[in-house]
């Protein structure tokens, strides 16, 4: 099975508190990468993005985190800079070197203990258990409290949680790692079929999220949502080159979601180059579209 620890150098760390359904994932370069930036969704949360837009000192990132908790979990990105000074990694001051770890965070205090989220501990140990051979999918960190179809509440809602895939090309390597826990619904790309969502009353089958969304004209839908993506290469980019990557990579949240981007979303997708490889930017953004939606699809057949 594929993963973005695919890609050379790159690892994966999960931690979590399967109990109070919550957790955080850590996404570690080998030593620093060059990244961009796509937000989408019009309510996210995050840490030290404005570093991956063009025309910021620092040129570098040096881990990315995706987190549960809300905002409370952008807590859990002190522990991975922890980890990172420790390890001697950061950006230069000269006088200390800064571990510039850009953070994102899902809404997941309605599925388990609200009053858990991930914290500087679980950060650091997340990092202490990235490995290059990390394939984990479904509700494992970050995604450990995911949850798709919300418009009738979470007690309608399907399990969400992580996915991820690579493809190569030949020396270059592309991988993806999102947490799925939107608003709406995942379907196939292929023929539209869903396959996490609105649970019937009985359980049987799905009910459509344009449906839900007409019946729910009078109010607004619950707000516990977000989809984030890494995705991540071997090939040289620059920021700008990164960023046009994320944006086409959005791309793949709108095959595979439906709807996204709404209102009550937090969508982002971050683009990481590390790596010496030659490719495109725009075959590079095509081919992270499709995974990106791969990767959707494979979260919710895990966690289902």
């Amino acid at each position: 099975m594929s993963s973005l620890c695919d890609v050379p150098g790159f690892r994966i760390g999960h931690c979590h508190n399967l109990a109070a359904r919550t957790g955080c994932t850590v996404i570690l370069p080998p030593g620093e990468a060059t990244a961009g930036v796509d937000v989408r969704g019009s309510a996210p949360g995050t840490r030290e993005i404005e570093v991956c837009k063009p025309v910021r000192l620092v040129p570098k990132i040096h881990a990315v985190l995706l987190s549960g908790g809300s905002a409370f979990g952008l807590d859990a990105a002190g522990g991975v800079q922890k980890y990172l000074e420790e390890q001697n990694i950061g950006y230069d001051t000269g006088i200390i070197k800064v571990p510039i770890v850009p953070a994102a965070v899902i809404f997941d205090l309605g599925v388990g203990d609200a009053a858990v989220r991930p914290d500087h501990k679980m950060g650091y140990q997340a990092c202490l258990n990235a490995t290059a051979h990390e394939r984990s999918q479904g509700p494992v960190g970050a995604g450990c409290g995911a949850t798709v179809g919300k418009f009738f509440g979470q007690n309608y809602a399907s399990p969400g949680g992580i996915g991820t895939c690579s493809q190569k090309i030949g020396a270059v390597c592309l991988g993806v790692l999102s947490v799925v826990n939107p608003l709406g619904e995942v379907i196939n790309p292929e023929n539209g079929e869903i396959l996490a969502g609105i649970k019937k009353p009985d359980r049987t089958d799905f009910i459509p999220s344009l449906t839900a969304m007409k019946s729910l004209s009078s109010h607004k839908p619950p707000t516990a949502n977000t989809t984030l993506c890494v995705v991540a290469s071997n090939a040289v980019f620059n920021k700008e080159e990164c960023i046009k990557i994320a944006q086409m990579a959005q791309d793949g949240l709108a095959r595979a979601i439906r709807p996204a981007h709404t209102m009550y979303d937090g969508d982002i997708v971050f683009a990481l180059s590390a790596g010496a490889e030659k490719m495109d930017v725009n075959l590079a953004g095509a081919i992270a579209c499709e995974l990106v939606a791969e990767s959707i699809v494979r979260a919710v057949q895990a966690a289902n």
